[in-house]
């Protein structure tokens, strides 16, 4: 798991629970398998541009807010 992918699955757990949002009810929200929402969470995986506007939707905020901040 590259560096990026585990901070931007960190970045996406915090907004999920500082919106008290579970695992399982963001899946539903954004039509995205629970078991991969929990990979993403992790920083398992590199998710498409498609599914960062899903969590987005989902979450109700802007892809750029997802996005982790860049490191130089």
């Amino acid at each position: 798991m590259s560096e990026l992918s585990k901070r931007f699955g960190e970045k996406i757990r915090s907004v999920r629970t500082a919106k008290g949002i579970s695992q399982d009810k963001l899946a539903v929200k954004s039509q995205i398998d629970r078991s991969y929402i929990g990979r993403i969470d992790r920083g398992e995986v590199n998710i498409t541009i498609d599914k960062l506007y899903l969590l987005a939707a989902a979450l109700e905020c802007e892809p750029e807010d997802l996005l982790p901040k860049m490191v130089k």
